[in-house]
């Protein structure tokens, strides 16, 4: 059996701006809330990191000890709006904005699709699926958002009805080689 703990990185600039990231520091706030999270994780644990900045700090705060960085665990690549609000996003480019929230494969950004994103993210998940043992995964809320998607067998459109708050924990258990979803944003 195999239980995999997903864990959305610390707020940073972008995340409390509502933009789409750039590779971002933590604040001293963020470190500060990102250090309760070892309590609220059983121990012995791997730990899974995005190569991300704001992963790497998020586990450093929490001391979780070294992690091993998986480069499928990275957030989707939103191309050409990285570091741009939603809403500056939908002032220079609506059609492209409403597109990508309606069409799993536009890339109006010139970054990957949600349905390419998806598919990268579920690969990983089924590979974790196959192993035993408990693992941590400190990552982005879109790929904690496609592993539910993924884990629950929804439609990729699902995607855009499921929330994820920093350093919201998502516990997954595997069986057979399926998913359960045990909790979400605790």
């Amino acid at each position: 059996m195999r239980r995999l703990f997903l864990v959305r990185h610390a707020a940073t600039s972008a995340t409390r701006a509502v933009a789409f990231p750039l590779d971002e520091p933590l604040d001293d706030r963020a470190r500060s809330e990102a250090a309760t999270l070892a309590g609220a994780l059983p121990a012995r644990l791997d730990v899974l990191c995005s190569p991300a900045q704001r992963t790497r700090a998020t586990a450093q705060a929490a001391r979780l000890g070294e992690p091993r960085i998986d480069p499928a665990l990275a957030e989707c690549d939103f191309g050409a709006w990285a570091g741009l609000t939603l809403e500056e996003a939908g002032a220079a480019d609506p059609a492209g904005v409403d597109a990508w929230m309606t069409d799993p494969d536009a890339r109006p950004h010139g970054g990957e699709s949600l349905r390419a994103f998806a598919a990268r993210v579920a690969e990983w998940l089924d590979g974790q699926a196959a192993l035993d043992g408990g693992a941590v995964a400190i990552t982005h809320g879109g790929v904690v958002k496609a592993a539910v998607v993924h884990a629950l067998g929804a439609p990729i459109e699902a995607f855009w009805r499921v929330d994820v708050a920093p350093l919201a924990l998502t516990e997954l258990h595997a069986h057979d080689g399926r998913w359960t979803v045990t909790r979400m944003n605790a």
